[in-house]
């Protein structure tokens, strides 16, 4: 992962003109990293609203994996992450 003064030293103004967030680096990073740069805007929603470990969990399973469609491999193994964290709020909410 990378720090936001490592995302800074990298970011050239004149080439990355229209991406002036973080998040937004982030997001076409996930793209590049899943050979899916045609859904670039879905994954720059996902980085601006989604919390990063649960992106970086779902991304590190679609890359390992060998599958031919990595994009798709992230999007559902994300989907199990945000099931499950939601699922471990309501067992922490019976308990209280």
């Amino acid at each position: 992962m990378q720090s936001i003064k490592q995302v800074l030293r990298n970011f050239n103004p004149t080439t990355d003109k229209y991406i002036s967030r973080e998040f937004q680096s982030f997001g076409i990073r996930l793209a590049e990293e899943l050979n899916d740069y045609k859904h670039r805007g879905l994954y720059i929603k996902l980085a601006k609203t989604v919390h990063r470990s649960i992106l970086e969990k779902a991304l590190t399973f679609a890359v390992d994996s060998q599958a031919t469609n990595k994009g798709a491999l992230f999007m559902w193994k994300l989907k199990e992450l945000r099931t499950k964290g939601q699922s471990n709020k309501e067992t922490k909410q019976e308990r209280i």
